[in-house]
């Protein structure tokens, strides 16, 4: 065990002796400082009337749109579920929240999360090709460590590496959106709708389950990448097919959503936020299926790293 949490602090020397790795860090709070001013003084609209009476015409115009008919099923059920959100807004007085605001802005950086997954990946695609490239990689393995234990400190390392750039980010959101916004609306519930009903859940909470949703496609693209980087021994492989599939799978599953078989893509699965947001992309899909999915997928991932890593001859 204390040879392995040595080779764990060996791989977390490389990753943090690197400047581009203080550079991302760096640029990430940056995004989350031009994200907050962007918000708080571009994002300042005058609302015409109360937001009573936007949300009364909202579901006026929704209420229209259900009884013409001649929708999609999904279309439909989101109306549904819109005018619920909205009348029990009005009834319990409980404003929408703002874009301008507090939790707005902390919803908001929900998203940027997309930019831990873009450095993590640069990160888990360099730490094995690396080894190669540099010729490092025959040092590495002469030691009395199993390749298995050397893979995995790689590995660990690289998911430690964003779970400390997604502290960051939390920390630094939370900071700047003190900062910047009013936040005596921090006692806002959240509403959330599910079998035709209303309930209402604490926001932090809520923010929380959001982080650790949205993670799991940071989880699944970053093993991709290091699979590709194991396989190939090309960071530079790794990270374009990588960040293609990132920002093209989405798309590319809304597109064919109407076939039924889509649902076994990966990317029809990694964004689980859709099953409390909403409706599935692909009609009957359930959050235990995509779970099971997402493991087949990662086990698929991880066992074809370590076997190629097992027997792949460094002699020459």
């Amino acid at each position: 065990m204390g040879n392995f949490i040595r080779l764990l602090q060996n791989e977390n020397m490389k990753i943090y002796r690197r400047p581009g790795t203080w550079m991302m860090f760096g640029i990430l709070v940056a995004v989350l400082l031009i994200v907050a001013v962007v918000t708080r003084f571009l994002f300042d609209q005058p609302v015409n009337g109360s937001w009573q009476e936007v949300l009364a015409a909202k579901n006026a115009q929704y209420q229209m749109m259900i009884d013409e008919g001649a929708m999609p099923k999904v279309a439909l059920e989101n109306y549904e579920r819109e005018i619920k959100l909205n009348e029990y807004r009005l009834e319990h007085d409980i404003p929408p929240v703002d874009t301008n605001s507090f939790w707005g802005y902390m919803m908001s950086t929900v998203n940027l999360i997309s930019i831990v997954t873009l450095f993590t990946i640069i990160v888990a695609a360099g730490t094995v090709a690396s080894e190669f490239s540099w010729g490092t990689i025959k040092l590495l393995l002469i030691r009395p460590a199993s390749r298995s234990k050397i893979l995995l400190s790689k590995y660990l390392s690289t998911f430690i590496f964003a779970i400390l750039m997604l502290v960051v980010l939390f920390m630094f959101s939370l900071a700047s959106g003190a900062i910047f916004f009013d936040a005596t609306t921090i006692t806002q519930p959240h509403l959330i709708y599910n079998a035709g009903e209303v309930y209402e859940r604490n926001m932090f909470l809520h923010l929380f389950l959001l982080y650790g949703l949205s993670s799991v496609d940071l989880l699944m693209m970053v093993t991709f990448a290091f699979m590709i980087s194991t396989i190939f021994r090309s960071s530079s492989l790794a990270i374009g097919l990588a960040l293609f599939l990132m920002f093209t799978g989405s798309q590319l599953v809304f597109v064919l959503s109407q076939y039924d078989w889509v649902k076994y893509v990966l990317f029809a699965n990694t964004y689980l936020a859709q099953y409390i947001e909403g409706s599935p992309i692909v009609e009957g899909m359930t959050m235990t299926f995509s779970i099971t999915m997402l493991f087949i997928y990662f086990v698929i991932f991880n066992t074809l790293s370590w076997v190629i890593f097992q027997k792949r001859d460094v002699a020459g």
